[in-house]
């Protein structure tokens, strides 16, 4: 049912833009320039808006992926660079909870690990809402960062890394398999805030997938079973990325092609000091306002990833 919603809503969106086109076509048509002066001004307003909501769904006509249109698992680890990696991590899920606000997506956190200091060691929260995994995926990698260290008393330049995550919320059985005699499950009291129940309750769960040692948690729902149906979804969502992972360095290795994945190889850098840019390594698009970045605003990365854009030099 979700799925023909989701069908739904893109047929009724371009059958409408569609209307809106053939009507501001009619309206140029008779407009006097030099008579119509209000009309001209609320018809190019018109026409703006909606090349912006053109633009805004382009993008959904070009995620074909098995699982574009579903909702997005995101997990944030905080790497190298300790306390500063911690506070940089929890810089990351703000940007990534903004931008998810900004476009209408619900969010869950369903596990957090604070740092003991400042920050997060890790999170796992997911984004709802159609297409949300086809605009987020290519968001997984290592994200740099370089600034002034608020947290050493001589002020000097860090370097922090954050490793993000991004699986899609798989609902179908059919896809991945999973034999309960695999299944290590172990429940535990919930740390961190919490409501008077729970904090007194061993609610939250621990699942372990002991062919693969994948481990997932989740303490954010008030109930055992909650939790343990949450868990079970990420849990779904890590074991189909290792199989297609594995699929694709067999693949890679037959072609004479496989490298590791390292954790030095970052796909964007936000640095904020000496001087202030974002850049995206894989596609080369960047900007000077790292502020504006870290509030939500990473449209034009995403959009040049799913474009296939690299920039050039010679295109400056």
């Amino acid at each position: 049912m979700q799925k023909l919603d989701n069908y739904k809503d893109a047929v009724n969106f371009w059958e409408e833009i569609e209307k809106k086109i053939d009507d501001l076509a009619e309206i140029i048509k008779i407009i006097d320039e030099k008579k119509d002066k209000d009309i001209l001004q609320e018809t190019k307003e018109r026409l703006a808006k909606l090349e912006k909501e053109f633009i805004e769904h382009e993008f959904e006509a070009l995620m074909s992926g098995k699982y574009d249109s579903a909702s997005a698992i995101i997990a944030i680890h905080s790497g190298a660079g300790g306390i500063d990696a911690q506070d940089w991590s929890e810089m990351v899920l703000r940007m990534y909870l903004r931008y998810a606000e900004d476009h209408k997506y619900k969010t869950e956190i369903v596990n957090m690990s604070k740092g003991e200091e400042a920050g997060i060691k890790s999170v796992t929260f997911v984004v709802s809402g159609a297409f949300a995994y086809g605009h987020l995926k290519n968001e997984a990698g290592v994200h740099r960062l370089v600034r002034l260290s608020p947290f050493n008393s001589d002020n000097l330049r860090q370097t922090s890394f954050a490793l993000v995550e991004v699986l899609p919320e798989i609902e179908s059985d059919d896809e991945v398999k999973i034999k309960e005699d695999d299944l290590k499950i172990d429940t535990f009291r919930a740390s961190g805030a919490g409501g008077q129940h729970v904090n007194k309750t061993d609610s939250a769960v621990r699942i372990t997938h002991l062919p693969t040692k994948t481990v997932v948690e989740c303490q954010n729902e008030r109930s055992q079973s909650q939790n343990k149906e949450t868990a079970m979804k990420i849990l779904k969502a890590k074991l189909y990325k290792i199989q297609q992972e594995k699929e694709d360095a067999e693949k890679k290795e037959l072609r004479g092609e496989y490298t590791s994945a390292e954790w030095g190889n970052q796909i964007r850098s936000y640095v904020l000091h000496p001087y202030k840019l974002v850049k995206d390594h894989r596609t080369g698009i960047e900007t000077t306002d790292p502020e504006k970045v870290l509030d939500g605003d990473i449209d034009r990365f995403i959009e040049a990833r799913l474009k296939g854009v690299v920039w050039r030099e010679d295109r400056k």
